[in-house]
Formats: C-alpha cells, structure tokens, sequence
C-alpha cells in the first residue's frame, strides 16, 4: 500500500466511506493539509459521513465540480497495517470495503471534538418517591455497576424521557458531572508475580514470551485439557508484549465469560484491561476505540468484533475456546475471527496464540503441517485431577413416560448432593420443548415466517422462532383443527428438565443457565458468580455452561442426550459433538474435590462416543482428518457456499437455475456446484432461502472465480445474494 503520504491543501484525495457505493471517492484537501489513514468529515449529497482518506485521487473528470473535505478529525490515523487487513479480509471474505470500514468504525461520535462533557452515574441518595420510569433507570445504573453514561444513553437504555434523568440528579440519585473524555487505560504492570507455575505451564510460557520477544508473526496452537492451566500461561505472554510496549487482544466466545477473566487479569496485572462487547456502554465504546488507536490501552477483552479496533501497535492476539463456533459472524461480514486474527497478526508482525482443549480441525490439521506451533498442557493446574468418563447405556435403563434422567444418574446425582456437592445436568436444547404437537389433528405448531417449529419456552409463557425470534403467546386451542386442551409438549429442553428436577430432587436448589433466560450480560455474569460461589445444588445448562466457567463445587456432570449432535448431516457433526462433550465433561472436578462425567446415550458403541471415553483425542481427529481428507472436504479443500433468498420463491428458484448453468468461471478453476436446493430451513422471516454449494480443490484461487460467476447476473431488487467463504453451518 505504500508509505504514509502527506497531501497539500487542494490536492485530489481518495476518501472510503461507510456508505455502499462500492468504491472511493475523490475529495480536495482542507486548509491545514491532510495524509493517507486520516479520519475525515465529507459532504455527500446534502449529508455529511466519516470516512478514511485512502491514497491519491484518482481525477480524470471535471475538477471544478470535486468538492473540499469538511474536517479532518482529531483522532489516531489508521495505519498502513490497519488498511492492508481491511482489503485482503474484503478480498478473501468477498465483502465491499465500505462494510468492512463498517465494522472498523463501530464506535458512537467518532466525529465528536475531545473537549470535556456531561456524563451520568449511580448517585448517593434514594429518590422521595419511586415510579416505574425512576426504578428503570436505577436498575440500568445498578446493571453496569459504575460505569458512566451520556444523557440520552441512559434515557435510551432505561426506555424513559431525558426528564426522567433529570429528576434524579435534582434528587441526588443519579449524580451529573463534567468528565473528560477517551481517558487512557490504567497502566497494567507486566512485572506483578503471576501464579506458581508447574514446571510444563512454564516451559510454554517460556515458549510463548520467546515468540512475543522475537517481534515477528508466528501462530501457536495452545492445547491443554480443560483446567489445566492455559489462562495463566497465555497471561505470561500478555505480560512479555506488555513489556515490549505493544498492544495485546485478548479474544472470549462468550461475554459471561468475561467477569471471571477480568478479575484474573487484574490480579496479575494490578488493573482492569479495556472490554469491547455488547454489554459495555457506547460511552465506552468511543473511548476504547480511541484509545487503541493513540495507545492508550494496554490489554483489551473482547468479541470477535474487537478484532477490528485500530491499534496502534498490536503485538499478541489470544484466541481463546478457538474452535467455538461463535467466532464465525453469520450475518452482514461472513468472517472468522479465528483466521481473521491470523491474518490481521501476519500484517503487524504479532504472535497468535490459539487456546483449546479440543481445537478446530483447521488448526490441527495446521499443526500437523508445520504452519502453526503447538503446545501441549496434559495435566490439570494445581492439584485437580481429570474427571472420570463413563457412558450410561439408556437402552439398558428403564425411563418412565416423559423422563429424561434415567435411574443411574438420579443416584449419581443424590449422593454428590448428600455430599454438599454440585452436579451439572447439560442439554443442549434451550426451552422447554423443541415440538408441540396437537393429538387430535397431529398438527405441529410452527412459525409464520419460517419453515420452523416454534418452541415452547414455559418460564416465558410463549411461543419463540429460533430462526427469527418471532414469539406468540401459548394457544389454548389448536391453531388447526381448534381442538382445546390437546396441546401437547414432545421432546425436553432445558425448562422441562428443570421441571422433572424439581419433582425428582425437592429439595435441591436449581439453577438453569441458559441464553435466553437473562435479560442482559451482567444479569448472566451474575448469576454465574453466584453458582461458583455455592448458590446452588444442581446447574441446568446448555452449551453456555461449556465454555469455560469455573466451579469449584462442581463434581458430576450429566450429559442428558449425548447422541443429539451426532444426528443429521452437517459435516462437523462428529468434530462439534466431540468437543462439547470434552468440553462439558471438563467442567467437573476443577476444584480439590475429583470429579466424574456420565453420559446418557443410545449409541454407546459410536465412534465419536468412545472416542469421547477413552480421552485418545490424537486417534479421534486423525480419523476424523483422514475421512474429511478422503472426501477432499475442509480443511483438505476448500467450500463456498451461496445463499438466495426473496419473497417470490419462484424467483430465487429460477436466478439460482440460471447461476448454476453459467458455471464456466468455475469449471477452469476445477470447481464442482451443487445445487440449487431449498436451504434446510426453506424460509425465513418470510423469505424463501435457496442454496448454492462450491466444492473446490485446496490452494485454488476460489474468489476471483466466484466473482466473475455471480457478477454474470444482475440481482433482481427483491433478491439478496450472500457469498459465505468456509461455511460453518448450513442451515
């Protein structure tokens, strides 16, 4: 891309904006001069946008008519690595680069001056009178703990009129002051004693600060069981990048959970690091984005839209419970995190550590090759000891009607509580019943927008799309055939199990973890804290309860339907299902206490559930690697799938005909084009959804020949046309 330019005033400059025009466009210099990665203020038509001073004009056209840059913004330029990633992810992803600028710009009044303003926190005194509108606020101020708001984001957040607000501050409950703002971080010390480490965490953090030191790209595979340690080692390597005054990302699949992650870095650090996810105030937002760019912030925790903040100097990216399927953006930008981090990482010379205890099979299989490092942690941190495996044949048992828990695991699950012990019961199936059917006319109540069933979600009292998150209320009569009374629930989710719980064991007090069960981050983060702190007996949970939570009172974990996975067609069932039950059997025995892992399953003698029980995970993937090798599938070829979708399913079938005749840009590059066939959920929010599969040798240059074969076609207004390069899923 070249060196950083300098543009005297009047000269042609090319701008990039966040508006889909799908190019640059050319704007003259203001007063004062302006350089390449400059964030810039530019009319369009009677508007003004932000934008990125991309290079030189390009002219060729009546000059008098070019229009001068508003203002160049008072914030940190994007730098020359920052522009380069931008355009190879727009390039390999198949995405316009003024959506790509989209996700590199999503942070409130970028365009704001940096003068001081009024913000709004938890006051020192209670309101004369309490009204709805008041308590809504004062929840929201409670919900964020000490963080700082503008006025219209805490009226917006609280669903109440500025007013509202006001009326607190007179009554000293909320309290008003004048704040600087995009303050930088605290300064976190690299120099803090960590934990003792056990002598194979040390030889890999050793490891790990060796490639930090070395300041040059390098991707490492970080492999331990569960518990055993990877936090603390990854730590280290922060450490050594904060040593060398660079700039570390720390990347987690889910915010709950960053609670228990930011106290370990404070711990060792001494401070708390910058967060970027959905749960942080746009207040917070802007002045982290800011303070990546000026260097202002050390260490920050993130989602995997973190990945696109603009540093100034990024030397470490962790990518932890890398083979989370979370890390894939399924909507808008069809990227992954995870090989995005690779590549952002290559660009500014950065190390990347991939942190699993049971990683993708693109990373083995990259390990296995010699692109990455790996590291490998066997045992636990401390004195914890791996959980014992064992599978509960349920053709052997005997269930009553609607009774998931068979008799085995009840006694399993009494004694840890005689025990003043935890037991964990995992489903992965959210609600209360994925299916409810009418016994009078067989009818199955799905959605009106989707080809889906709707799911009960009793706790909610209401029906609820998982597709599109359309809800209605329980009927009490059949929608077909109006016969009342005859609904009934088929199948559990996490709810009906709370239930058959709450009969089984009286006694015991229950907790359900489940997504769609708390009304925001922190309430989730919340409740975890107090599960780890002994809050209850028995945990309900699904995949949520995976990923990395500890709980130190947790000896047993039951797995209620370990054959679910493994049903359908989907290419990574096995690999998925593998690894959310390693996952889940390595939340038991973390603590002092040793811990055992049951599973419940009609299939004890599968390859994927023996391979499960006998913890020989190098044999599972090599398998695994060898079949997908065989079939030239991923990561030993490469897919791109294509999905349409319009109101008009006659259209999307015929455009998607008419794709698959015009496949000449693929036949050269020995691409094979399956379809077009109905997405397996045929219909979404009212769209009819077609898909197109690419099956292609690895090493081809897919993109370009994906290009030239869509942009054959013009797509009709009322048909969307998305590219999704390395489809995880296909629904």
């Amino acid at each position: 891309m070249g060196e950083i330019e300098f543009f005297d005033e009047g000269a042609l400059v090319s701008v990039l904006t966040t508006e889909p025009l799908g190019r640059a466009l050319d704007y003259r210099v203001p007063e004062g001069g302006c350089f390449t990665g400059a964030f810039v203020e530019v009319p369009l038509g009677p508007r003004r946008v932000m934008g990125v001073v991309w290079g030189k004009g390009e002219g060729g056209y009546d000059l008098s008519k070019v229009r001068p840059v508003t203002r160049v913004l008072d914030a940190a330029p994007m730098g020359e690595a920052m522009r380069s990633f931008l355009i190879r992810a727009a390039d390999y992803t198949l995405t316009p680069m003024p959506a790509m600028l989209r996700l590199a710009t999503r942070a409130p009044g970028l365009a704001d001056p940096p003068g001081p303003r009024r913000v709004y926190r938890k006051g020192w005194s209670e309101p004369d009178r309490m009204t709805e509108a008041r308590g809504r606020v004062l929840d929201v101020l409670d919900e964020y703990g000490g963080a700082a708001f503008t006025l219209g984001e805490l009226a917006g957040l609280a669903g109440v009129s500025t007013s509202v607000v006001k009326g607190l501050v007179k009554q000293g409950a909320v309290a008003e002051e004048e704040a600087p703002r995009d303050l930088p971080y605290p300064h976190l010390d690299p120099d803090l004693p960590g934990k003792e480490l056990a002598e194979d965490q040390a030889a890999a953090a050793a490891q790990l600060r060796a490639g930090i030191a070395a300041v040059r790209y390098g991707t490492t595979l970080l492999k331990g069981v569960t518990g055993s340690g990877k936090t603390e080692v990854y730590l280290e390597a922060v450490a050594e990048c904060l040593r060398q005054r660079r700039q570390a990302l720390v990347l987690l699949p889910e915010i709950a959970l960053t609670a228990e992650f930011l106290t370990r870095v404070q711990d060792r650090f001494g401070a708390m690091p910058g967060e970027w996810h959905s749960g942080v105030t746009q207040t917070e937002r802007r002045r982290l984005w800011r303070m990546a760019g000026e260097g202002g912030v050390g260490l920050v925790v993130g989602a995997r839209s973190a990945l696109f903040l603009p540093f100034r100097d990024l030397g470490l990216i962790v990518v932890d419970e890398e083979h989370d399927t979370s890390y894939k953006q399924e909507d808008g930008a069809l990227y992954n995190a995870r090989d995005m981090a690779v590549l952002r990482a290559s660009l500014c010379d950065a190390q990347v550590v991939l942190a699993s205890a049971t990683p993708c099979l693109e990373s083995w299989a990259n390990a296995e090759a010699g692109k990455y490092q790996r590291i490998d942690l066997t045992s636990r941190f401390g004195m914890a000891e791996m959980p014992d495996l064992s599978s509960i044949d349920m053709r052997a048992e005997t269930l009553e009607p609607n009774r998931w828990i068979g008799p085995t695991l009840v006694k399993a699950v009494t004694a840890r509580i005689e025990r003043g012990e935890q037991a964990l019961l995992f489903l992965n199936r959210r609600g209360y019943a994925p299916v409810t059917i009418c016994r009078a006319c067989g009818h199955q109540i799905g959605c009106d927008h989707c080809d889906a069933r709707m799911v009960e979600h009793r706790f909610l009292k209401r029906l609820v799309c998982h597709q599109c998150g359309e809800t209605k209320p329980m009927p009490a009569a059949c929608p077909s055939c109006q016969a009342e009374d005859r609904l009934a629930p088929v199948g559990p989710g996490v709810e009906r199990l709370a239930e058959e719980v709450a009969e089984r064991f009286p006694e015991a007090r229950v907790a359900v973890l489940s997504s769609d069960l708390f009304g925001s981050a922190r309430a989730l983060k919340e409740k975890i804290g107090e599960i780890a702190g002994g809050g209850a007996d028995i945990i309900i949970g699904t995949q949520l309860v995976a990923k990395g939570h500890n709980f130190p009172l947790l000896t047993l974990v039951g797995v209620i339907d370990a054959d679910l996975g493994l049903q359908g067609s989907d290419l990574r069932a096995a690999e998925r299902t593998f690894q959310l039950m390693r996952q889940v059997s390595g939340r038991a025995g973390r603590g002092e206490k040793p811990g055992e892992a049951m599973l419940q399953t009609y299939q004890p003698d599968h390859a994927v559930i023996r391979a499960i029980l006998s913890g020989d995970e190098e044999a599972f993937w090599r398998a695994e690697a060898a079949e997908r090798q065989a079939a030239g599938m991923p990561p030993y070829g490469r897919l791109a799938g294509i999905v349409l979708s319009s109101p008009d399913v006659q259209a999307v079938f015929d455009f998607g005909a008419e794709l698959a005749r015009r496949d000449a840009p693929l036949r050269r590059i020995g691409a094979q084009v399956f379809g077009p066939a109905p997405a397996p959920v045929a219909r979404v929010r009212g769209r009819h959804r077609v898909r197109l599969l690419v099956k292609v040798a690895k090493g081809v240059a897919l993109q370009p020949a994906l290009a030239e074969w869509v942009g054959q076609l013009k797509v009709p207004n009322n048909l969307r046309l998305s590219i999704d390069i390395d489809p995880q899923s296909f629904y």
